[in-house]
């Protein structure tokens, strides 16, 4: 019907136009109107590679139209306060109140359903604490580490200039400069951007050494030395993998590769430029601690650690038994999540590959307390880190610092419009136009930086005075809480178990659950 309909009204009415126009002259405007319509029904019909609209020409592109502003729709209209996804509306008005340095407070009483499974809480106390602001910073850095950090509990995670705007960059720094907190640049290299602020760096070197490479693509010490020896760079990351993209390089769309960004990375300009997924400095879990050493060296003994998402359990035992022979250890290990963030990553990547924040934290925390090595480095959880009962719950489980992106990106104007690897980001946030990027005001989003860094930290140490700690420390597993069927809630130390100390080196039986994947783990290979 729709073919017919289209070619009634094209026919009828051009007849309709040309028997007017002997008429009234000026009825001859209205082809204006109905050329166009002819054109785009007649390229509908023929040439189109969408069904759609070689059977509905014209009328079928209002479906496209209002497909194209359907995320916009169910965001502003449809989503409730916590449904939307990654992050949901409360999450986001969280973030955007304690950026503007308000408290956060909420009126009469809470909109999630506490008797939801999953749902997860803490138990407070009837004597609660006072919790130091001194316990909201931890010292980085083991026995081999001369120059070590004094970091934050809470820290900016890695993102690169390329995947974000150099006023985003520039306003992430500057605001880690007025919180006292460390800003990671990402794989894609140190830039200007990040130095820019004057705020401490985490320096990450990923597969692709960018900003430390060869023409040929592999490590280059000498630039290494020169870069992370600067004052500023505080830490050095190794990526291993990433939570949203594991055992993928790193993507970075051929239209965000300008020739600034092309240099600093030392790489092509105006071609994708897509990460190795594996390291070609080392490739056993040998090579790997003696690359740490390496690094640890060049750099001056600054704190040497790696991030990844956790996989194939008999891999980081392999890394755990590479500690044990050689002796050497990171300062720090940071476990990303597999509900982690990116800018591009295939989609069955993000959605189907790694273990999530909570799970490997659990993983990563017995594997280092049954090898006797858990005091010899810190532990840092990156994915999804919102509020301050996160970080206790990081914390209990776990870790000793947490990283955040997201939500930094919600402090300088992100919307969540999810286009970040369009370059066409609307709050210029995620883009290389400078069109779009000059709307990131840094003298503003500085300071929404900043604020959001302190509230949520000042909300984390609250928490924990609350659950009658005086110190974050004494958070442990069984301090947190899951609901879980037949109405129950659930300590973490009931839903998970916990390794003794030396547990997997000291002989005897292995702990079932740990024992296939550590009898198949090799210092040797991954």
């Amino acid at each position: 019907m729709a073919r017919q309909a289209y070619f009634a009204i094209s026919g009828i009415g051009l007849l309709a136009i040309v028997i007017a126009a002997f008429f009234w002259p000026y009825a001859l405007w209205f082809l204006v109107l109905l050329v166009p319509y002819i054109a785009v029904g007649i390229y509908d019909l023929f040439i189109s590679g969408r069904n759609v609209l070689r059977n509905y020409p014209v009328i079928g592109h209002i479906r496209y139209g209002l497909e194209f502003i359907s995320p916009e729709i169910r965001q502003y209209f449809i989503e409730t306060n916590q449904s939307g996804r990654p992050y949901n509306r409360e999450e986001r008005h969280l973030v955007e109140k304690r950026a503007q340095n308000m408290p956060g407070y909420q009126p009469f009483g809470t909109q999630y359903d506490i008797n939801d499974i999953g749902y997860n809480s803490a138990n407070h106390s009837l004597s609660p604490k006072t919790v130091s602001e001194q316990d909201s910073r931890v010292t980085v850095g083991g026995s081999e580490c001369s120059k070590p950090y004094n970091a934050s509990r809470l820290n900016i995670s890695a993102m690169s200039f390329g995947a974000l705007s150099p006023n985003a960059v520039h306003a992430l720094n500057a605001g880690a400069k007025i919180g006292n907190f460390a800003h990671n640049t990402g794989e894609g290299g140190l830039s200007p951007y990040h130095l820019a602020g004057g705020g401490d760096i985490i320096w990450q070197i990923g597969t692709g050494y960018f900003g430390c490479r060869t023409k040929d693509g592999n490590f280059d010490p000498e630039q290494f030395r020169e870069k992370a020896n600067l004052d500023v760079v505080k830490m050095i990351e190794i990526k291993l993998s990433q939570g949203a993209k594991p055992s993928h390089g790193g993507v970075l769309p051929a239209a965000k590769v300008d020739e600034e960004i092309a240099r600093i990375r030392g790489v092509e300009p105006h071609k994708d430029v897509i990460s190795p997924p594996a390291h070609t400095a080392f490739s056993t879990p040998e090579g790997l601690l003696h690359f740490v050493v390496q690094l640890r060296e060049l750099c001056g003994g600054k704190p040497v650690g790696f991030k990844l998402c956790v996989g194939k359990h008999s891999e980081f035992m392999g890394i755990c038994k590479a500690m044990v022979k050689t002796g050497i250890t990171p300062d720090f290990i940071t476990v990303d999540g597999a509900e982690g963030g990116t800018g591009a990553a295939p989609v069955e990547f993000s959605d189907r590959l790694g273990m999530t924040i909570n799970e490997a934290l659990v993983f990563v925390q017995n594997c280092l307390v049954g090898t006797g090595l858990r005091d010899k480095m810190k532990i840092i959880a990156s994915g999804k880190v919102i509020s301050g009962f996160d970080m206790v719950e990081k914390v209990a489980l776990g870790a000793d610092m947490c990283n955040a992106a997201r939500t930094m990106l919600f402090a300088i104007g992100c919307i969540q419009a999810v286009r970040c690897n369009t370059n066409t980001c609307p709050s210029g946030v995620a883009t290389q136009d400078p069109k779009r990027w000059r709307a990131v005001d840094i003298d503003l989003r500085k300071v929404n930086v900043a604020n959001y860094h302190n509230r949520t930290v000042e909300s984390f140490l609250d928490i924990v005075g609350a659950m009658g700690f005086s110190d974050p420390d004494e958070l442990t597993p069984g301090d947190v809480y899951r609901r879980v069927a037949n109405e129950l809630n659930k300590p973490y130390d009931q839903i998970y178990d916990y390794l003794e100390p030396s547990h997997l080196i000291k002989g005897g039986e292995i702990h079932p659950d740990y024992r296939k994947d550590w009898d198949k783990a090799r210092a040797e290979a991954f």
